[in-house]
């Protein structure tokens, strides 16, 4: 079956060579021009096909008074050739769109899986620079936490809240064993499952968890909810790209496309009017889909803008490690306490020296990919949804005007031009000319139409449920935004109306405001014993390194993350 476009090249030429035909349908001597056209149509000759003009009485929708090029089994096959047409016009008309969403979809979640394994090697990183003792030993629990994020994202059923705190609870009993009470021997699985539930209990990370959790879940739950809308539009134009034609739309376009040939009028083309009202016949259940694909591309757009700051997923994978590394430090510097509370609850360990397994970062990072890449600020996922969604957006009124684009812009005679009105060649159409939709082809003099489709009224249900979820997804505005930090990073300005789960600080007047830097910079190891004394003060917390260990290096080192803990948010 040839496509809409070779068909209509493939007429231009034949056209040509019929420029000696007739555009009236008066004094037709000859069949030739239109066997030329009948047998490149339907591949291959056909016996039987007239020399001359002659009557017809057999024909069904080409009926004339006039003599005719057409036998009753051209006609069956111009109807066969109609049914493929209409379906064929339909693809190739909504190509661009399915295209546009199509590789949108794919190029999102491509970089959805490369955020995810970015994060994962931050937080590797991490580990293997600052944490080498307990490195080997978190891997499991990073790869199988981003895992799990990868799995939610793309449509699995997996419970954030549960992975969340797996993760926390994983990283509370390396930070015990390593940290907070080095040393120990008594590894039994009952032990070490006792020190992971009373993370739950003594919570050594603050809020930290919970802030995790609010921030996967802003930012999580939309991305997931976008990839499934695009997947859902994809769905809805295969739907209509393959609808049936119904019998009377077949017969409507054989009499607007074919029925001319078979008078010899091989240039003619349908009148506007003519045009609009077969068409709109034909696509007036499809046109019951334009306002629900307006509000489904309407709360798409609405959806992007409102992922920034914590509802952007970028933002919240990239940045990730900062927070597992203000997690630990808190764990570590409240370690007495810490160990106090979990002796009470497992009871004391069994102490003895021992040598962890270190992570020789510097050996493997090339071969496992843990490396930082600079990223390019032009090549967000926030860019690429706002390109999309711009394209997106010259679609809204697609299946709306559907008809219309199709015959003022391929099949319909140019104004003032003579034209087909279903029986001869006239200066204009003069019947009626109907709307789109259903309720409007009640007075449809081309095409009869009945009742709803199900299939259509299938495809609107899902519209409808996954613009409820789209707008279910669209947090409130204005809320967080983005702003570049003076060393490149990014900068997370938090505004009054913060939440708790946020990590906002503060009186509670409503005037408390953070600015959270995030920059490329990657802590080296740091001996965090040598942090001896913690001053707290009313809306701040300094740390004093007064170790006499510490190398300058090491100095250096301890005093930018001292800068980078004062920037973060801690709650105490």
């Amino acid at each position: 079956m040839m496509d809409a476009q070779t068909w209509r090249a493939g007429c231009c030429c034949l056209l040509l060579l019929a420029l000696v035909g007739s555009t009236r349908s008066e004094g037709v001597q000859s069949c030739e021009e239109v066997r030329k056209l009948f047998q490149w149509r339907l591949v291959g000759a056909v016996k039987g096909l007239p020399d001359s003009p002659r009557a017809g009485p057999d024909l069904q929708v080409c009926t004339s008074k006039k003599p005719t090029c057409c036998t009753r089994k051209m006609e069956e096959r111009y109807q066969t050739a109609a049914h493929q047409d209409m379906q064929e016009v339909l693809q190739s008309s909504s190509s661009t769109l399915k295209l546009l969403i199509s590789r949108n979809a794919a190029a999102f979640q491509e970089t959805l899986e490369t955020l995810i394994r970015q994060a994962e090697n931050y937080t590797s990183i991490l580990f293997c620079n600052t944490y080498r003792n307990m490195a080997l030993e978190a891997t499991a629990s990073v790869q199988e936490f981003f895992t799990d994020v990868g799995l939610y994202l793309f449509g699995t059923d997996v419970n954030p809240e549960e992975f969340v705190n797996r993760f926390f609870d994983s990283l509370f009993l390396l930070v015990y064993n390593h940290l907070i009470s080095p040393g120990v021997t008594d590894s039994s699985l009952e032990y070490s499952e006792c020190i992971r539930m009373a993370r739950r209990n003594v919570s050594p990370f603050g809020n930290i968890p919970q802030r995790v959790l609010a921030q996967m879940g802003r930012s999580l739950l939309p991305s997931r909810t976008f990839l499934q809308a695009l997947n859902l539009g994809i769905e809805v134009i295969n739907t209509t790209d393959h609808l049936q034609p119904s019998g009377g739309c077949s017969r409507a376009v054989l009499r607007m496309q074919y029925c001319p040939l078979c008078q010899g009028l091989t240039l003619s083309r349908p009148c506007l009017g003519y045009c609009l009202n077969v068409a709109r016949g034909c696509l007036a259940h499809t046109a019951e889909l334009s306002p629900h694909w307006h509000a489904y591309t309407r709360s798409l757009e609405e959806l992007s803008d409102a992922m920034h700051g914590t509802y952007d997923i970028e933002h919240v994978l990239l940045n990730f490690h900062w927070l597992v590394n203000e997690a630990v430090m808190q764990a570590h510097l409240d370690g007495q306490t810490l160990s106090e509370q979990v002796s009470k609850i497992c009871g004391r360990p069994i102490r003895a020296a021992t040598q962890s397994p270190r992570c020789s970062f510097e050996g493997s990072k090339e071969k496992h990919g843990m490396k930082i890449s600079p990223r390019n600020s032009e090549e967000t996922l926030a860019n690429r949804r706002k390109e999309f969604i711009n394209s997106l957006r010259l679609y809204r009124t697609f299946y709306g005007g559907l008809a219309d684009t199709l015959c003022v812009n391929e099949l319909a005679a140019a104004d003032g031009l003579p034209c087909w009105n279903g029986e001869d060649i006239v200066k204009s159409y003069t019947q009626r000319v109907v709307g789109n939709g259903i309720k409007a082809q009640s007075g449809n003099p081309e095409v009869k139409v009945k009742g709803t489709d199900p299939v259509i009224n299938q495809i609107i249900d899902k519209l409808k449920h996954v613009i409820q979820l789209l707008q279910g997804r669209s947090p409130k505005p204005n809320k967080w935004e983005l702003q570049m930090g003076s060393g490149g990073g990014m900068a997370e300005q938090v505004s009054g109306e913060c939440d708790d789960e946020d990590g906002c600080g503060g009186s509670g007047s409503g005037e408390v405001k953070r600015t959270l830097k995030i920059t490329d910079w990657m802590p080296e190891e740091v001996n965090l014993s040598d942090v001896k004394q913690i001053h707290r003060t009313s809306g701040s917390s300094t740390l004093d390194i007064t170790g006499s260990g510490c190398s300058a290096a090491t100095n250096f080192m301890a005093f930018m993350l001292m800068g980078a803990v004062m920037l973060l948010p801690w709650l105490w």
